[in-house]
C-alpha cells in the first residue's frame, strides 16, 4: 500500500508567551535570561497563604487574538486547576482554563506552497485559553542531579488550539507561520522561538483515504522551529503508516522529536482531560469581560494582514502575490507603506519590486531584519522618484542603492550629483555615441542586417559602455534601430 492510500490528520496546539512585563498571577518580571530563581515571587514558588492576582494585560492580549481571528470572546470564563506532579511545578497544579476558555472558535487563512502550486486554506480554531507556564528543569548543570529554575513559572501563556484541519506537514508549517506572524503583528507575543516564546505541539494521526473516523493520535511536544515541526510530522506520519501496515496498532502517546536523529521517541502514554482532575480554581473569581472592554481593545487594534492585503490590491493595484508577500510580516508591510507614502501611490509597484527584490536580497545577505535596514523608506522613495522621472536608469539605480546601503550619502540625489550618475537623455549626445560605435563595429552591423538579433544587443551594450552606463536604455534602443534602418 502506498503513501497516497493514507490521509494525514493534524491539529496543532501553540503556546504563545504573552509579552507582558509581569507574570500572569504575580508581579514578578517575565524578562528572559536572568540568573535562576531571581524572578520567582512567593506566588510563583507556592508559599503558604499567598493568592494569585490576574494580570489585566494578559487578558487584553487574549482579547486581541480573539478579535484578530474572528472568535467569540467569552463574556465569562473560568480558571481551573490542572493537577499533575512535576518538580518544576511547585503548587502541584497549573492554573489554566478548561470548560470556559476566554476565546472560542475563529479561523485563520493561510497560503500553502509557492508559485503556481500555491493554494489558500482556512483552518478553524477550537479555542484559546490563558494559563501559566511551568518552571524549567536543568539536567545538564548538575552531576547526578537536576536543578530547578522557577523564573519561568507563572509566565503568561495563551494556548491556541486548532481543529484537526491540516492534511500535510506543509499545511501545518504554513498554519504555524501564519499564527506566528499574527501574534507578532498584533503585538501580543515576540515570537522568539529560540527563547521558547512560541512553541508547537502537533497531534498527528493517519487514516485510510475516504475513512470518516480519525485514527489514534500521537502528540509531538515542544517543537520550537518550523523546520523541526515539518521534520517531526513527516517522520511521525511515515512511522504510523509503517506500523499499521506491518500489523501493529497505534497507541495514544506523547512523543518527543530528536533533531539529531530526525526521529520521534516515546515520552509517556498520552493523558486525557480526566487524568488531570480539572476543577475551578477557588482562589480566582470568574473572569468577566464586558462588551465595552472588547470594543476599547478593538479600537486599539492595528490594521490586520487580510484587510491590508485587500487594500494593497484594490488601492495600489498590486497583484495577490505581491500583496501577500508584503503583508507576511508587520515590519515588511510597515517599511513598504512608509516607502509608498514618501514616493506616492503611483509608484507602488516600483516600491514593491524594490522592497521584495534588492532590499530583501541585501537584508538576507547581511542577516538583518528590515527594521535595521541601512536604507530607510524615505531614502528608498527618493531613489524610486529618480527612476520614475528618468533621471537614472535601473542599472544606475542599483549603484545608487549600494551607495546608500554603504552610507556614502544621505540621499539618492546627493549620490547622483556627487558621482555624476545622471542619465544622459540628450538625443544628440546619444546619437554621437551610436555613430562612433557603429563605425567601430561594422561586423556586428553586418550580422544584424543578416538577421542576427544578438548583434543588436551587442551594439546596445557597446553604446551603454561608451556612455559609462548613463545613456537612457530606451533611447539607445530607439535611436539605434533608426540608425540601422
Amino acid at each position: 500500500m502506498s503513501r497516497s492510500d493514507w490521509e494525514v490528520v493534524i491539529g496543532l496546539e501553540v503556546h504563545a508567551q504573552l509579552n507582558t512585563a509581569s507574570k500572569i498571577f504575580s508581579g514578578a518580571s517575565t524578562a528572559f535570561g536572568a540568573e535562576p530563581n531571581v524572578q520567582a515571587s512567593a506566588v510563583d514558588i507556592a508559599l503558604p497563604g499567598v493568592l494569585p492576582v490576574l494580570n489585566r494585560g494578559a487578558v487584553e492580549r487574549a482579547i486581541r487574538l480573539g478579535l484578530a481571528l474572528g472568535s467569540h470572546i467569552s463574556p465569562t470564563s473560568i480558571f481551573a486547576r490542572k493537577n499533575y506532579f512535576y518538580p518544576d511545578l511547585p503548587k502541584g497544579y497549573q492554573i489554566s482554563q478548561f470548560e470556559l476558555p476566554v476565546v472560542q472558535g475563529g479561523t485563520i487563512t493561510l497560503r500553502v506552497g509557492e508559485g503556481e502550486q500555491a493554494y489558500e486554506k482556512t483552518v478553524r480554531l477550537t479555542r484559546a485559553h490563558l494559563e501559566e507556564d511551568a518552571g524549567k528543569s536543568l539536567h545538564e548543570d548538575f552531576h547526578g542531579m537536576s536543578g530547578i529554575d522557577l523564573n519561568r513559572a507563572g509566565t503568561p501563556l495563551l494556548e491556541i488550539v486548532s481543529e484537526p484541519d491540516m492534511r500535510s506537514s506543509a499545511e501545518a508549517v504554513a498554519y504555524a507561520r501564519a499564527l506566528h506572524a499574527l501574534v507578532r503583528w498584533i503585538d501580543i507575543c515576540d515570537g522568539n522561538m529560540q527563547e521558547g516564546s512560541f512553541r508547537c505541539d502537533a497531534n498527528v494521526s493517519v487514516r485510510k483515504k475516504g475513512a470518516e473516523a480519525f485514527g489514534t493520535r500521537r502528540e509531538i511536544k515542544n517543537l520550537n522551529s518550523f523546520r523541526f515541526l515539518q521534520q517531526a510530522i513527516d517522520y511521525e506520519v511515515q512511522w504510523q503508516i509503517d506500523t499499521i501496515e506491518d500489523g501493529g496498532t497505534i497507541q495514544q502517546a506523547t512523543v518527543l522529536f530528536d533533531p539529531d536523529t530526525g526521529e520521534t521517541r516515546m515520552m509517556r502514554s498520552k493523558e486525557d482531560a480526566h487524568d488531570y482532575r480539572y476543577f475551578p480554581d477557588p482562589d480566582l473569581l470568574p473572569l468577566v469581560i464586558a462588551p465595552e472592554w472588547i470594543e476599547r481593545v478593538r479600537g486599539e487594534m492595528p490594521e490586520l494582514p487580510g484587510s491590508m492585503k485587500a487594500r494593497f490590491m484594490s488601492e495600489l493595484g498590486l497583484s495577490a502575490y505581491d500583496a501577500s508577500t508584503l503583508t507576511a510580516s508587520k515590519e515588511v508591510s510597515s517599511y513598504f507603506q512608509a516607502t509608498v507614502d514618501a514616493a506616492g501611490s503611483a509608484q507602488a509597484k516600483l516600491c514593491a519590486n524594490w522592497v521584495m527584490g534588492d532590499v530583501a536580497a541585501r537584508l538576507n545577505k547581511a542577516e538583518l531584519d528590515i527594521a535595521d535596514s541601512p536604507v530607510s523608506p524615505v531614502q528608498l522613495a527618493g531613489l524610486i522618484a529618480r527612476i520614475a522621472d528618468n533621471t537614472i536608469s535601473n542599472a544606475i539605480a542599483k549603484k545608487v542603492f549600494d551607495a546608500l546601503w554603504n552610507g556614502e550619502g544621505g540621499s539618492a540625489d546627493e549620490i547622483i550629483d556627487k558621482q555624476g550618475l545622471k542619465q544622459v537623455t540628450d538625443s544628440g549626445a546619444i546619437e554621437a555615441m551610436i555613430d562612433e560605435v557603429l563605425a567601430a563595429n561594422q561586423k556586428s552591423v553586418e550580422e544584424f542586417r543578416a538577421g542576427k538579433d544578438k548583434a543588436f544587443n551587442a551594439l546596445v551594450g557597446q553604446v551603454m559602455k561608451a556612455s559609462k552606463g548613463k545613456a537612457s536604455p530606451a533611447q539607445v534602443n530607439e535611436l539605434l534601430r533608426k540608425k540601422l534602418g
